[in-house]
This record gives C-alpha cells, sequence and structure tokens, in this order.
C-alpha cells in the first residue's frame, strides 16, 4: 500500500519513515492495515486502492480466493471506515473474474459492494467503469479457445462515502455536453 501526505499534516509516527518525500508531501509503503492503524480516527479525507482482485489463478503477490475475498476485503474496508473523516471517500477498484471451471461471471465484486454498505455502513456515492482496451484476453479457455465470450476490458470502481453527502468538487473534470 502507499500512503501520500501533505506538508503540514504528520499523521506517521516518527519510526514509521516515508519511501519518500517531495515539496507535495511523502509516501508511505507497507502493510496496509498496519498503515492505517497508525492513523487517528476520522483523519483521513481519501483511500483509492486496487487490491489483488478475486481471480482463479494464484498471483506471486497473493490474491484471495472468491469464497474468501469479501471477508479477507473486510477487514481492509472496517478500517478505511474507521479512519475517514466524516465526509470522506473510498475509492476502489476491482477487476473481474469468473467461477471456477464455467463460462459464468463471479460476483464477487458486487458481493463487495452489498458488504461494504449493508454491512459496515458506506454509502455508494458513485460507480464507475474503467474500460481498459489493453487487458489480456481472459480466461484463455473462454475468450481465445472456445471463442464463447468477448475480451473483458472492464474494472468496476465504486466510490464509497461514510455520507451520503463526501466532500466533493467535480468542477475541474467536467466536460461539454454533447
Amino acid at each position: 500500500a502507499t500512503f501520500a501526505q501533505t506538508p503540514g499534516s504528520m499523521i506517521f509516527p516518527e519510526n514509521t519513515p516515508p519511501a519518500y518525500r517531495t515539496a507535495l508531501g511523502a509516501a508511505y509503503c507497507g502493510d496496509s492495515l498496519r498503515l492505517l492503524e497508525d492513523l487517528p480516527d476520522e483523519s483521513v479525507n481519501l483511500v483509492v486502492t486496487s487490491p489483488p482482485f478475486a481471480l482463479l489463478r494464484q498471483k506471486a503477490y497473493g490474491n484471495e480466493e472468491q469464497a474468501e475475498y469479501v471477508r479477507w476485503l473486510s477487514a481492509f474496508g472496517q478500517k478505511v471506515f474507521q479512519k475517514l473523516k466524516p465526509d470522506g471517500s473510498f475509492v476502489l477498484d476491482l477487476g473481474g473474474a469468473y467461477q471456477k471451471g464455467l463460462p459464468s461471471r463471479s460476483l464477487y465484486n458486487f458481493r463487495i459492494l452489498l458488504h461494504f454498505c449493508d454491512e459496515i455502513g458506506f454509502h455508494l456515492a458513485e460507480d464507475f467503469y474503467w474500460f481498459n482496451p489493453a487487458k489480456l484476453p481472459s480466461p484463455i479457455e473462454w475468450v481465445n479457445k472456445r471463442k464463447i465470450r468477448a475480451k473483458d476490458s472492464v474494472n468496476t470502481v465504486w466510490w464509497f462515502s461514510k455520507t451520503p453527502f463526501p466532500k466533493a468538487d467535480v468542477t475541474q473534470v467536467l466536460a461539454p455536453y454533447s
């Protein structure tokens, strides 16, 4: 995990050195749950993350099985909820996956959405869909070999907040209507 810190907002104890520091602030790398533990409650405006996805194949960086994924990510979500300011936001990027051995999509990312809202207490401020045409075709069995599914090129991005009215200003990213 990487955490950024702005000047004048020393939030980590001195025994947690930053990975690097600039005039705009500092970044910290490490175990996200441990780093979050060092933060005061209700001290963070924004958390943005793309955790390891619940893929069927184990990756070198480590990823949880789909059956355990909601429980695994929930510990992080609960800690983020505790550390977010009352008007703070949590943005979560999740890639899709298939069910093991079937050409049916996994619902793990939707289970995360429902769990985070129903059990942890987040509000869904907005949902985004990141179109990434450079994604590799997968799973190979359904996309390349049998050719019964299209290449997946979209990630879901959930914008969670502790309130229905999180701190937000989209005036800098407005585009003209067509």
